[in-house]
């Protein structure tokens, strides 16, 4: 039977085990649907109950652009080495294996500033279940091999290049460029990312098809 939204419901739903906070990945290619996937996924799990589920995306990682601009990488923005990995893999750690009694704050990332946005996602205490996705989750290259082994699992969305492309552009005309300057971006940097995270789809534990992915808000 295919692989549909329900099931990938009923899988995360049965990750903490045990009393233990568990942390699930999504990642996927930049414009494969990961940031959807992972916000409807916790829509649903948490329902209209209390909130059991937190969402803490990859992105607050981002290095801002004056430093960007320091190190001469502020044209290749979204590369592996644009981000603060082994600050994310020390939050990442401190989710899993110190949950206390105390919020954990996460960095958030502004769409329309495209900056990174420090303690903007409070994680409460009672969330046992962490979804966190991204592009490099499963990059075995500087310090992005730290992360894998925090997450319980970690999911691959996988859509046809075609779309995925569209929606990039798409993505891009929505927070400001032009339909010139969407394209010139998508295919000079983003499409780089995306070979390279596309080598890594054979780490995941699961490959989600576009038939289980929600539909992305247009």
């Amino acid at each position: 039977m295919p692989l549909t939204f329900d099931d990938l419901v009923h899988r995360a739903r049965a990750l903490p085990r045990g009393g233990r906070r568990a942390l699930l990945g999504i990642a996927g290619s930049p414009g494969a649907g990961k940031s959807t996937l992972a916000e409807r996924l916790v829509r649903e799990l948490n329902g209209t109950g209390d909130p059991w589920v937190a969402h803490v995306p990859m992105d607050g990682f981002h290095l801002a652009d004056a430093e960007l601009e320091r190190l001469g990488r502020r044209d290749r923005k979204g590369a592996p080495d644009t981000f603060d990995a082994a600050g994310y893999a020390a939050l990442l750690r401190r989710l899993r294996d110190e949950p206390g009694d105390d919020v954990v704050y996460a960095p958030g990332f502004e769409r329309v500033l495209e900056q990174p946005i420090a303690g903007a996602i409070p994680v409460p205490p009672t969330a046992r279940l962490v979804v966190t996705e991204g592009n490099y989750l499963l990059v075995t290259t500087g310090s992005w091999p730290r992360v894998r082994p925090l997450l319980d699992e970690v999911w691959f969305c996988e859509l046809p290049e075609r779309e995925r492309f569209r929606r990039l552009v798409a993505r891009h005309e929505r927070f400001g460029k032009t339909h010139e300057e969407a394209m010139a971006w998508v295919t000079r940097s983003d499409e780089p990312n995306a070979e390279l995270v596309a080598a890594t789809r054979v780490r995941a534990d699961l490959v989600v098809p576009e038939s289980a992915m929600p539909c992305e808000r247009s």
